[in-house]
């Protein structure tokens, strides 16, 4: 299950974790206009863990997520 909500200045999608215990904590998207953040709850060290992807990053796992393992370099298409 997943929710959007459109704030100020991002959008933000919460995943969250549905399916057999044990469960995960909710992972939070935030999309701005410069960096997507993802955000998750920490329980053992108390905190809220916060990795920030630029848009590069985000197409690198995009295209990731279908493709073998290697080593890969995205180019762009000639005009």
């Amino acid at each position: 299950m997943f929710t959007i909500e459109h704030e100020f200045d991002a959008t933000v999608v919460t995943l969250v974790d549905e399916g057999e215990a044990p469960l995960k904590e909710d992972v939070t998207v935030n999309i701005f206009d410069d960096c997507v953040t993802l955000e998750q709850y920490d329980s053992r060290r108390d905190e809220v863990t916060r990795i920030t992807l630029s848009f590069s990053q985000l197409r690198d796992l995009e295209a990731a997520l279908d493709l073998p393992e290697g080593s890969y370099r995205i180019r762009k298409a000639a005009p």
